[in-house]
């Protein structure tokens, strides 16, 4: 539900028919991340912070710069935040914005996966590790080699593979990749270097980890989403196409990535047969919820599927203080999702 849709919403009215509420109100959170380690839900949020800054499509707003790690034993249990997980000050080559985070774990050591822009205003990734799943977490001097744009998901397989799938437009800058380096030309704006309508639409990215889980063990590859045709999605598709919030979760032996489509404010997705896709797109997860973005995750526990995504509602529609929730998900007899309405 875009910010200018939101002047004449009754918010309590709305937060009444919500479908699920926040779990933490004490900060405001979002683009959840959310896995189970030893049996204990937790989630990998952005911590969203009220910068001042005057909303514009290159994200400036978005000025987020740590990390809390919210703790739940189940996902209708108490949600703990386990307060500051990493700091951008403790980011050597980090300057500011600390965007969409994820973890995981390998052989008793946890890893968070973040970007930030370096001091040349350009998005990378970074892995700070812990010994906790919720931190303090100790990052790498340095951001990943040849790592480039946003929202890293980082997807363990059935044999111990791990990949990393990132990237997102506009303020993502994922555009300004086009060529293999960073496009440094003005204008600065997100619709620059974007490709045409009628062309197939920017892919996020894929890349297998070393076994240490510190770099990418191969260039990153496009995740293709196609359409029931085999045909790439196109640019000006814009409720199918990929813009940002990679996840990958698998099910019934077949690979399901989602996304959001942003600027159309759905979460949709596409099934495959590997990792690398191509992914066929197969319909939307969620409806458009209160405030600009969506970013989600999907994660099992004990049986069940759950959603985990975010809104505004909790600061009246301000587009970027968001909060997270959740809400169980549901794969029908065919292996599509239902599609998940936010609010009753």
């Amino acid at each position: 539900m875009p910010e200018d849709s939101i002047e004449h919403i009754d918010f309590d009215a709305l937060n009444s028919k919500a479908i699920s509420q926040p779990l933490v109100t004490n900060i405001y959170t979002a683009d959840p991340s959310a896995h189970v380690f030893n049996g204990k839900i937790y989630i990998y949020p952005s911590h969203d912070v009220d910068a001042g800054d005057a909303f514009d499509d290159l994200g400036s707003h978005f000025a987020m710069e740590d990390y809390h790690i919210i703790s739940m034993d189940s996902p209708s249990g108490e949600a703990v935040d386990n307060g500051v997980a990493l700091h951008v000050n403790d980011v050597v080559w980090a300057e500011k914005q600390m965007w969409a985070p994820d973890a995981n774990e390998k052989d008793g050591t946890y890893y968070l996966f973040f970007p930030a822009k370096d001091y040349n205003g350009i998005f990378r990734i970074g892995v700070a590790t812990s010994k906790s799943p919720v931190g303090p977490f100790t990052p790498q001097p340095e951001a990943i080699k040849d790592s480039f744009s946003i929202d890293p998901a980082v997807f363990k397989d059935d044999d111990g593979s791990y990949y990393m799938f990132f990237g997102g437009i506009w303020g993502g800058q994922l555009q300004r990749w086009r060529n293999g380096s960073f496009n440094a030309e003005l204008p600065d704006s997100p619709f620059a270097f974007l490709p045409e309508e009628n062309e197939p639409a920017l892919s996020a990215k894929v890349a297998k980890l070393t076994d240490d889980l510190l770099e990418f063990a191969e260039t990153p590859k496009d995740v293709l989403i196609v359409d029931e045709n085999g045909n790439e999605l196109l640019q000006g598709d814009t409720d199918r196409r990929f813009f940002e919030a990679s996840w990958l979760h698998k099910y019934n032996g077949k690979y399901y990535f989602s996304y959001s489509t942003g600027d159309t404010h759905f979460l949709c997705y596409g099934i495959g047969d590997n990792p690398y896709g191509p992914f066929t797109y197969a319909g939307k997860i969620l409806e458009p919820v209160v405030g600009w973005t969506s970013h989600h995750s999907i994660c099992e526990f004990e049986g069940k599927w759950y959603l985990f995504y975010h809104d505004s509602s909790l600061s009246k529609g301000v587009t970027h203080l968001r909060s997270v929730k959740v809400t169980e998900l549901t794969h029908d007899e065919d292996g599509k999702i239902v599609t998940i309405q936010p609010y009753k």
